[in-house]
Formats: structure tokens, sequence, C-alpha cells
């Protein structure tokens, strides 16, 4: 329903204020540095929703603090969430730089050795450190010609890591968590630390009781033509699986409990993804309707539902509204996915959201369930993993609500299983990712009021991320990850292994990347230094994109196996230490305090 401003990228081109030859001299190449970054980053990067990154260059050049507060005036009215200042010379550091503490910051000093850019940016560096203003250092390897406007590879890399954060940050500020019921069966995550959500991520936690869902079923507040369209869809393209329930002899208080027909299951999840859907992000057809205030939803960026055991005890449950939410498509082809979580589990759901953000792919919501050495696998299934697989692996599965996407079934131009951006998935790659999930009947022993859950297994070797935000008593938000592949098993030792827990719920087999150190000595390690028992997977090694991103939330990283060469956070974090860039991160986040205050 919203008429978003997009958050945009402000590019303050940077100067030597002495006029009579100097400023005049530099005034071609700083701009020339401020339009090749925006090029750059308009060029490569996009917004959630599929549109280009915006970048928004001031008018002028910043030689002192008069034109500094100019360039803030123009910014003030376009959105700019961060700044990223440019210049090939020496300039007044605390004349020229950005104070307004609501922008994210980051410097970008020409290394040239005909004018003293790196001296700029090492004064500058200091102002902001001062000044208690973090502020990312970008400085290329290698001394460049002063007419030399390409941008280094290393340099090009840093521009669009910040910009991809800082825009992650600006597409989270002013939205909304929306929690569909409460506390799921005692998971402390589905506990919202609403002060959390506020505080760091810039989102406002709201509340929606489970009665509302089935207010809008009995009232018809939702559009009929749209439910009946994604029914249609999920009877041509969900085929069902396996049925737990088959044959059993079920006890009453289980019987009596299935109030929707198993035959009507389908019609009533349509019904109630559709109804989700609105609650979220709100729907003009409502208005249309006379239902003026449910139009207009609330204002989501995320999202999770209760589920269990309230909901689930008498009605279907929501596996397929979460696992289709998560995913690049749904009835209406693609789209882009909602970080929406199992259970409200609300600091995985944070997770989905920072995943999705710095990812561009669907965020896929697990159990982190298992971990299974060489030894015990070839106890029970008599032959050792292999390959990727051969020291170990971790189980990754849940209760039938991970995004479609997981399968690995959408290709890349090599003909590789992979998952993509939203704005890149073809009808092929739709089609793919249906064939190979199908939707078991919901155990009635667990969800006494049915249902169905989306069955997979990971059918391609893939790059993945799993990261998890947690809460600690006295220290607050902290993040996990680890980098890694999927990896997959012969058919028989799947099979063994997968049919150990729920065979109606899908399966990913993850392997962290080793590096020899801390809990990434071995795949136990990760496990056992895992801090809930939920996870998110995105696709790739993004792993440096989300230590960059929590810097900028200043969400200190807890377990990382990303290599040093590539972390990427404000200069100042080395002020706290180098010798154990952990701890100082730490450090650093404590005394900046969360982004928001």
């Amino acid at each position: 329903m919203e008429t978003r401003v997009y958050p945009k990228i402000g590019i303050r081109p940077a100067i030597d204020g002495r006029w009579g030859g100097v400023r005049e001299s530099l005034e071609a190449k700083t701009r020339r540095m401020a339009e090749a970054a925006a090029a750059l980053i308009q060029e490569t990067l996009r917004y959630p929703d599929g549109t280009p990154v915006q970048c928004v260059i001031f008018s002028g050049s910043i030689g002192g603090g008069a034109e500094a507060a100019r360039c803030e005036n123009e910014f003030a009215t376009q959105n700019v969430v961060a700044t990223l200042t440019v210049t090939p010379c020496w300039c007044y550091g605390s004349e020229t730089f950005d104070m307004n503490p609501s922008t994210i910051k980051a410097v970008w000093g020409f290394n040239g050795t005909e004018r003293p850019g790196a001296v700029y940016l090492a004064a500058v560096m200091a102002a902001y450190a001062q000044k208690g203003l973090p502020a990312f250092s970008i400085y290329g390897h290698d001394v460049q010609d002063m007419d030399d406007d390409s941008i280094p590879a290393d340099v090009r890399e840093k521009l669009l890591s910040f910009a991809k954060c800082a825009v992650a940050v600006g597409w989270m500020r002013g939205h909304a968590y929306v929690n569909l019921g409460g506390v799921s069966m005692g998971i402390a995550g589905s506990y919202c630390n609403d002060s959390f959500f506020q505080k760091y991520l810039g989102l406002r936690a709201e509340w929606v009781d489970l009665t509302e869902i089935l207010r809008r079923m009995k009232l018809e507040i939702y559009d009929k033509t749209e439910a009946a369209k994604a029914l249609a869809w999920t009877q041509a393209h969900c085929k069902e699986g396996y049925d737990k329930n088959a044959g059993k002899a079920l006890p009453e208080i289980i019987r009596k409990s299935k109030v929707v027909p198993p035959e009507e299951d389908w019609a009533f999840i349509a019904k109630f993804t559709v109804i989700v859907r609105d609650i979220l992000f709100g729907n003009p057809a409502l208005d249309a309707l006379g239902w003026h205030e449910e139009a207009l939803g609330k204002n989501a960026a995320a999202g999770g539902f209760q589920g269990q055991r309230n909901w689930t005890d008498w009605l279907p449950n929501g596996d397929f509204t979460e696992a289709i939410l998560a995913s690049t498509f749904d009835w209406n082809g693609a789209k882009e996915p909602t970080a929406f979580a199992t259970e409200n589990d609300t600091l995985n759901g944070a997770a989905m959201l920072l995943g999705k953000l710095v990812s561009d792919t669907a965020p896929c919501f697990h159990d982190v369930r298992t971990y299974w050495s060489p030894e015990a696998v070839g106890r029970v299934s008599g032959r050792a993993p292999e390959g990727t697989a051969k020291d170990g692996f971790i189980h990754l599965i849940n209760s039938g609500a991970t995004a479609l996407d997981g399968t690995g079934a959408a290709k890349n131009a090599a003909g590789a299983g992979c998952m993509k951006p939203w704005w890149e998935m073809q009808e092929a790659d739709i089609a793919a990712c249906l064939a190979a999930t199908d939707w078991c009947r919901a155990d009635y022993e667990y969800f006494r009021g049915g249902g169905f859950s989306s069955h997979f297994k990971n059918i391609a070797p893939m790059p993945v991320t799993l990261l998890r935000v947690n809460i600690l008593d006295g220290v607050g938000p902290v993040l996990q990850l680890a980098e890694g592949h999927t990896v997959l098993l012969d058919d028989e030792t799947h099979k063994l292994l997968d049919e150990r827990t729920d065979r109606t719920w899908p399966t990913t087999w993850f392997v962290p990347t080793l590096t020899g150190e801390g809990a990434f000595t071995d795949v136990y390690g990760v496990m056992a230094a895992w801090g809930a028992n939920h996870g998110v997977t995105v696709y790739g090694h993004v792993g440096d994109k989300l230590l960059t991103l929590a810097s900028m939330l200043r969400i200190p990283v807890s377990l990382h196996n990303v290599a040093a060469a590539r972390i990427f956070r404000p200069h100042v974090w080395a002020a706290y230490g180098t010798q154990n860039p952990e701890s100082a991160d730490y450090r650093a986040c404590a005394a900046f305090g969360a982004l928001y205050g």
C-alpha cells in the first residue's frame, strides 16, 4: 500500500578549499570520482523490490563548512541514509566531513601521489573517531595516476559492500516486524524484544492477535478472486506427498480436534495465506470492499506466525503460508521474498531479513537439528560420507516451512543448481522448484488441525551462509554465521538419515567451511557453538557483508569464519584492538551503542 521513498546514497565531492589555482585544478577530477562511484552503485546494486539503487550527488564541491551545510540541505529531502565522501586531494577534515549523526558514512580517498588524498583520508578518519561518528575508510591498494579514472577492484568491492549494507539499513528503517500471535511452545526467540527491533533495526514491533485472521475469514475481509486464484494454483502445482496419518488409530482428542475437514485444508490455507499477506502489506482491494483500515496493512518488513500450539491444535498449520511468503514466487509468478518466521521466532525472523537484504535471495528457515559425525553415519548406513561431507555435516530441517528456493532446483547460466534474486527467476526455475517439492499432510499427533508441510531435499551443492541473531543478557543482540556448502548424500544414506526424524519436512545437509580455528576446527564445534535451535541459510558466501551490516547496526558478531582480508568495518574499530578483532568488535559496538540508541 505504501509509496516508498527509496533510501539513497548521498555522494559528497570534497575538495581543497584554496581558490586561485589549487581548487580549480581539482574540480573536474573530484566530480569524475563522484560520478564514477554513483554509476558503479546504480548499475550494480538493486533494492529488494528489484529497482536500481539510487544515488544523489551534491551539486557542488565541499571545500569547507558552508558548502558542507549546503550539501546537507540538498540531501535532507532525499531520504539519504548514507553518505560517501570522495576526494583526490587534501581537504579540511573537520570542516568538510559529514557531521549528521543519522547517516552512515564512508570516505573514498584517491590513492595518488600527485595530491595527498591519503593524508586527508587519515585526517578525516581521526576527526570522525574523535567526534564519535564511525566511518568506513576506502583507499586503493595501489597508487594510481591522477588522470586514471578507473575504480580499482579492491575499491570497487568496498564501495559496493558499503552501499549494499547501507541501503539495507535504510530499507528496514521505519517499517515493522509483525507478530501474528505470540510465543510458540516456550521458544525464547518468540518473545518479541521490541527494544531490539526499534533500537538496532529501526523497526516498529506490531502484534496481531490470531483472532484477527478468523474475523477476516468470518466477515469475508479478503479478496475472493485472489484466494480462488491461489487455490487453483496450489491444486495445479502443489502435489501431495506422504501421509503419516494414513492407517493410524488416532485418539479421540486428536480426531475431534480436526475441525476443518481434510478435503477442505487447501481452501482454508489459500484463504489464510491471502489474509496474512494483506495484514503484512495491505491490499487496495479491501478498500474497494469498504474495509478501509484493513486495506492499509502493517507496513511490514518482516514478520512471523506463532502457529503451535493454540492455532495448530485445531486449525490447519501455517507451513504453506510461511514457505510461499519466503519464496521468490507464488501464484502470481516471481515476487520479492518475505522474511516470515516459523513459530514466530522473531530473532530468526531478524536473521531472515538481514540475510535477504545482503544476498537478494530467499531466506530459508531451518531447525539446526543434528550433527552427523562420519562415525555415526558409518554406523547407521554402513558407508562413510565422502567429498565435502567427509568430516561430518549438520542436518538442517524444519517443520515444513522452508522457502522452495532451498531445493536448489533453479539453474544458473552454467546449468548448475542455485538460488536467484527474484527478478532473475524464470518460469522454468519456478516450475523446477515446484516439481522438486511435494506437500505432506501434517502429522496429526503434532498438528491436530492438519495442513501441509513442504517436503524436499536440497538437490544441488551450493554455497550458502547460515546465520542467526541471539540476544544475550547483559550484552544485547549478537550475530553468528557460518559460510559453507550444501552437500548431497547418496539416496540410500539420505533416506536412512532423513527418516530418523520427521520424513514430511524439507532437508538440507550443510557443511561449514572449516578454518582450523576456534569453533571452526571441526563441524561438531560449529554445531556445539550455535546459539539456538533455529538458523537461516541464504545463497552465497555473504558473511563479509553481514559483518559490515552488523557493524553499521552496532551488533557484535560472536561466531564467523570470514577471512580477515574480507572483513570491512568502520575504521575506528581498529582503535579498539587489532590483535583480537572479535573482542574489538564487541567493545566498539558497546562503546557506540545501538544505531537508534
